[in-house]
């Protein structure tokens, strides 16, 4: 059996922690096998799964937390453990800490995969500074430590890696279950109704409620759009530490009765057949699962052409936009989309552009053993 030491999972459900799951759902069998290794030592997202899929979950001491335990605890692992594995898989925003792919060099894990998920750094100011400069000092470095360069798309592998890497980059799609993604009338009626949603206009949101996310161009585009739609409501689905901040925006822009914040919610399929519109205004990204998500169950999409990669869109109602155009713009195109009810074409989508799981997890499962 080839083992795989995977970096990468953290407490929050967010995007690469579900492109991880979602591929690790379908590689399960007797050929390939996943561990962990984590940076915290609280529960991580997904964890009573791992476990029930006989997946070892190590767990160390954040760096932020106790630099010196940190280190101990780094060194030990690997030292114990680095012989068990024929990989390891380093799923990453940023390069603000190898650590972890330094070490499996030192004890000999033979294939050592960085893998890049996103394309800037997600905060901003002084800190934002520093961990860019050590960002920039680790990529001309990195070649040192690493044997495959993985991205979820070109602009993260941009972010990632310098050019003369770049031409050995694999692109590997996040990919997702379009199937259980699907339009369902049924949960759509159950969740207006339980929100008072039933005669609205619905635009929704998936993401983390931080910068990146932009989700104070939706309020705007809100605060604008139900001068011309009274009916129109505004759903964030997912938490952050943007939170407090957009709570009161919603006070200052009068919009207690258009936002609702239903935080991280188990049944995507439902939300995102409630929702009339998805908007999703980035300013940055690798490569959004959310995207691929709304795009499977059909739900027409507008999304900021600044930051997003061109290749995630599948079908035909999804609508790319520039920040730099003005609200009234955005709301023209918000007002004229609608849902592409035929999942049949939307399955033959996903195929053809590569974004269907069970396909692509084939695939993965060659590139790790045989490559």
């Amino acid at each position: 059996m080839f083992k795989v030491l995977v970096f990468g999972m953290t407490e929050n459900p967010g995007g690469v922690e579900s492109v991880i799951i979602n591929y690790y759902k379908r590689l399960q069998n007797k050929k390939i096998h996943f561990d962990f290794l984590c940076n915290t030592k609280n529960k991580i997202a997904y964890e009573d799964l791992l476990i029930s899929m006989q997946s070892k979950i190590y767990k160390i001491t954040a760096r932020s937390t106790n630099i010196f335990d940190y280190y101990k605890e780094l060194h030990s692992f690997f030292k114990e453990h680095a012989h068990e594995y024929d990989c390891i898989w380093i799923n990453v925003n940023n390069l603000v800490n190898i650590d972890y792919l330094i070490m499996a060099k030192k004890f000999g894990i033979k294939k050592r995969i960085i893998h890049s998920h996103n394309s800037h750094l997600m905060e901003k100011g002084i800190r934002a500074n520093i961990k860019k400069i050590i960002h920039f000092i680790n990529k001309k470095r990195l070649f040192k430590y690493a044997t495959d360069y993985w991205a979820c798309s070109s602009d993260a592998a941009k972010w990632l890696y310098i050019d003369s890497i770049l031409k050995n980059v694999r692109i590997i799609k996040n990919a997702i279950d379009s199937r259980k993604l699907v339009f369902n009338l049924h949960k759509r009626e159950k969740i207006k109704q339980k929100y008072h949603l039933e005669n609205s206009l619905v635009i929704g949101n998936v993401g983390r409620l931080q910068l990146q996310k932009n989700q104070e161009f939706c309020l705007r585009v809100i605060k604008n759009l139900q001068v011309m739609k009274p009916d129109v409501k505004m759903v964030f689905v997912g938490e952050g530490p943007d939170h407090a901040k957009l709570v009161e925006l919603v006070n200052k822009y009068g919009l207690n009765s258009k936002v609702l914040f239903v935080g991280v919610q188990k049944d995507i399929e439902g939300w995102l057949s409630a929702f009339d519109v998805f908007l999703f205004p980035s300013l940055f990204e690798g490569l959004p699962l959310a995207l691929l998500e709304a795009q499977a169950n059909g739900v027409p999409v507008v999304a900021s052409s600044d930051a997003i990669p061109q290749d995630v869109k599948i079908n035909k109602n999804f609508k790319f936009l520039s920040l730099k155009q003005n609200i009234s713009y955005w709301i023209k195109y918000i007002l004229k989309v609608k849902r592409e009810n035929d999942e049949e074409n939307i399955y033959k989508n996903f195929l053809k552009s590569g974004y269907e799981i069970n396909k692509a997890a084939s695939e993965l499962e060659n590139i790790f053993i045989n490559e």
